[in-house]
């Protein structure tokens, strides 16, 4: 009996010093011809006062607002987004016309910095001779 009762006092005791947050966030924005999405998710852990650990995964989803067909001539596409703690790009050449309007890139990081839900995010496209640069602001801010 004294080892369940220990064994439950341990038990609370460390749930009682570990804390963890989930932030999940949906960033958004457009310009004239492009709008994206990020979708960031994270998990903080706070075990004491001596421990941490986080890790993120997120989405870019980058969308041609007009029509396939529109697409169908372009040769070279570039796009970058930027947060305060870390950015990405893709640089893509076709040989044959793109067969979606919708262009997406992912990532997943341990103990990285993270994204805040303040934060805006910079988004640059470049496709042919066109350059485009827009905003994104959190869904739920």
């Amino acid at each position: 009996m004294k080892k369940i009762i220990t064994i439950l006092f341990t038990i609370m005791l460390l749930t009682a010093c570990s804390e963890t947050t989930y932030n999940d966030y949906k960033f958004s924005g457009e310009s004239e011809h492009w709008e994206a999405e990020y979708v960031y998710k994270g998990t903080e852990k706070w075990g004491g006062k001596e421990t941490y650990s986080n890790e993120d995964s997120y989405n870019f989803i980058l969308e041609y607002k007009g029509s396939l067909e529109e697409l169908s001539s372009i040769q070279k596409l570039y796009y970058s987004y930027e947060t305060n703690s870390s950015n990405g790009y893709r640089n893509e050449e076709f040989t044959e016309p793109p067969s979606t309007v919708t262009f997406t890139s992912s990532g997943r990081s341990e103990g990285g910095a993270k994204v805040h839900e303040d934060e805006v995010i910079k988004v640059i496209v470049k496709w042919d001779n066109f350059e485009e640069s827009f905003e994104l602001y959190n869904d739920g801010k």
